[in-house]
C-alpha cells in the first residue's frame, strides 16, 4: 500500500506540479533537464560552475551537440532555472544527481562528487522528497553510501523520503537515441521509492524498466558497459593479430557483420574514451575484491584497451622509419581529432590525450585539429595539455607535418584531401578508406 506521503508526491508528479531538481548540468544533466522541461515540469538545475550557470540562464548550454532552442523555450515558459546556490535543494520535490564518478590514479572509484552532492541534499532534505542517483557507480552505492548520509538528520528512507537509482544512458551525438526514447532502468529503496521514480520517468521517457533494487540497477549499468569494453578489447586484439598477418581487420568486420544472427560488430580504435566504458568496468573490479572474487576477464579487457595508444604510437614510429628512415624523435605530428568520439565536443577520457603524451615522451612535437574542440579543457589527468588550441587544417599545415594521426573520425573532414596533402597518414578509425583516399599513403593502426 502506498504511503500518504508517497501518494501526495505521486499526485504532484501526475499533475505536473512537482519541481524537479538536477545536480550537474553537463552531458547527462542538461539533456535530462530539457526532456523534463518538455514534459511541463519546472526544473531547477544545480551546478558548481558559475560560468555554466550564468550561460544556461542566458539560454546557452555550452555543449555543441545539444541545441540551445529548448533551453531558451523552457526559460521563456519559466520551466527552467540554473543556480549555484545549493541551499535551494529543499525546493525541488525530486532531486536527480548527475555528477562525475571518475577513477583515481590507482583505478579506484572516486566518489567525491557523489558524496559532496549527497551531503548538500542531506543539509536541506525534507519529508516527501525523492532522491535519485543517475551517476554510474559500483553496486551498493545508493544503499550503502548515500542512504546513511541522507538519514543522518533523522529522516528515514522509505518512510520520510524516497531513494532510488536510475543509470544514465546518454550517448552524446547519437542522432537516433536521446533521453526521451531510451528506456530507463529504475531501482528503488522500497516499493514507494520505486513507484515514484518510475512514475516520474514515465512522464518523459518512452519506457521504464523496474528492477528489484538500486543495487540491481547499478549492476545493470556496469553490465552494459563491461559488455562493450570486453568486445572492444576483443577486436582491438584481433586488430593487432591480423595486422601482423597482413589482414585488414576492418574488411573482416564488414564481412562478418553480414551474418544475420550470432554476431554483433564492434570496432577497434586508438584506445577507449568517454565517460563510461573506460571507467565502469573498474568499479566492478574494485567492488568484487570485497567478496574475494577476481574479475580476470574484465581486467584483461582493460589491459588490452589501455595498451592501444602505445600500440598506435609504435605503428606510427615503424611507419616513419620504413618510409622516411626517421624516428619519432624530432618528428612533427598532427593528431586529427581530440574528442573521444566523432561529431561531439566531448573530450572526457579521450585516447587522444594519451596519444599526445606518449608521442611527446618519445620526442615528437604535436599539434591537433578538431572542428568541435577549439581548446583542450583542463583535466585532472592531463593538466599539462590544457589550453592548447586546434590548428587550421590548411594545405600548408598538412604539408608541414611528418605524419597525420587520425584519432577521431569526425564527419565533415575531407580525409581524401588530408591523405593527398600530408606526407603520411596513420588511420586508427578506417576513415580514409571510407573516403576512398589514396591508401598507398595510409597506414592503418
Amino acid at each position: 500500500m502506498t504511503s500518504p506521503l508517497a501518494s501526495e508526491l505521486l499526485a504532484r508528479i501526475d499533475n505536473r506540479q512537482a519541481v524537479i531538481g538536477i545536480i550537474g548540468l553537463g552531458y547527462v544533466g542538461l539533456p535530462l533537464a530539457i526532456a523534463i522541461g518538455r514534459a511541463n515540469f519546472r526544473v531547477l538545475g544545480f551546478d558548481i560552475d558559475t560560468r555554466r550557470v550564468e550561460a544556461l540562464n542566458r539560454g546557452d548550454g555550452l555543449i555543441r551537440h545539444i541545441p540551445n532552442e529548448p533551453i531558451v523555450e523552457a526559460i521563456g515558459k519559466r520551466l527552467f532555472e540554473a543556480t549555484a546556490d545549493f541551499a535551494r535543494l529543499g525546493e525541488p520535490d525530486a532531486i536527480l544527481i548527475c555528477v562525475p564518478t571518475p577513477l583515481t590514479r590507482q583505478r579506484e572509484p572516486d566518489m567525491s562528487f557523489v558524496l559532496k552532492s549527497t551531503a548538500s541534499v542531506a543539509a536541506t532534505l525534507r519529508r516527501g522528497q525523492l532522491v535519485i542517483l543517475e551517476s554510474s557507480t559500483w553496486p551498493g552505492t545508493t544503499e550503502e553510501l548515500m542512504k546513511p548520509l541522507l538519514e543522518q538528520g533523522g529522516l528515514a528512507s522509505g518512510k520520510d523520503f524516497f531513494l532510488a537509482f536510475s543509470p544514465e544512458r546518454e550517448d552524446p551525438g547519437n542522432p537516433v537515441y536521446g533521453t526521451q526514447n531510451i528506456p530507463k532502468v529504475v531501482g528503488g529503496d522500497g516499493p514507494d521509492a520505486l513507484g515514484l521514480a518510475a512514475r516520474l520517468y514515465d512522464a518523459f521517457v518512452s519506457q521504464t524498466v523496474p528492477v528489484s533494487s538500486p543495487t540491481a540497477a547499478e549492476a545493470v549499468k556496469l553490465t552494459e558497459n563491461i559488455f562493450r569494453s570486453v568486445n572492444i578489447a576483443l577486436v582491438n586484439e584481433l586488430k593487432v593479430i591480423y595486422d601482423a598477418m597482413g589482414i585488414d581487420v576492418w574488411e573482416i568486420i564488414d564481412a562478418a557483420k553480414t551474418k544475420p544472427f550470432g554476431y554483433m560488430p564492434f570496432y577497434p580504435g586508438p584506445g577507449l574514451g568517454g565517460h563510461c566504458i573506460p571507467i565502469d568496468p573498474f568499479y566492478l573490479t574494485w567492488k568484487a575484491r570485497e567478496f574475494d572474487v577476481t574479475t580476470r576477464f574484465i581486467e584483461l579487457a582493460g589491459q588490452i584497451n589501455t595498451a592501444m595508444p602505445r600500440h598506435v604510437v609504435d605503428r606510427l614510429a615503424e611507419a616513419l622509419d620504413r618510409r622516411f628512415r626517421r624516428g619519432l624523435n624530432g618528428a612533427r605530428i598532427l593528431v586529427l581529432g581530440i574528442a573521444y568520439k566523432k561529431n561531439v565536443d566531448d573530450t572526457r577520457e579521450s585516447a587522444s590525450f594519451k596519444l599526445i603524451e606518449i608521442l611527446e615522451e618519445r620526442g615528437a612535437a604535436t599539434d591537433f585539429h578538431d572542428p568541435y574542440v577549439a581548446e583542450i579543457p583542463r583535466t585532472r589527468e592531463h593538466a599539462a595539455l590544457a589550453g592548447r588550441r586546434s590548428v587550421a587544417l590548411t594545405s600548408e599545415n598538412l604539408a608541414g607535418y611528418d605524419a597525420v594521426l587520425v584519432a577521431t573520425d569526425h564527419d565533415g573532414i575531407d580525409y581524401a584531401r588530408v591523405v593527398k596533402e600530408a606526407k603520411l597518414t596513420l588511420d586508427t578509425r578506417n576513415a580514409c578508406a571510407k573516403a576512398r583516399a589514396d591508401m598507398a599513403k595510409v597506414v592503418k593502426a
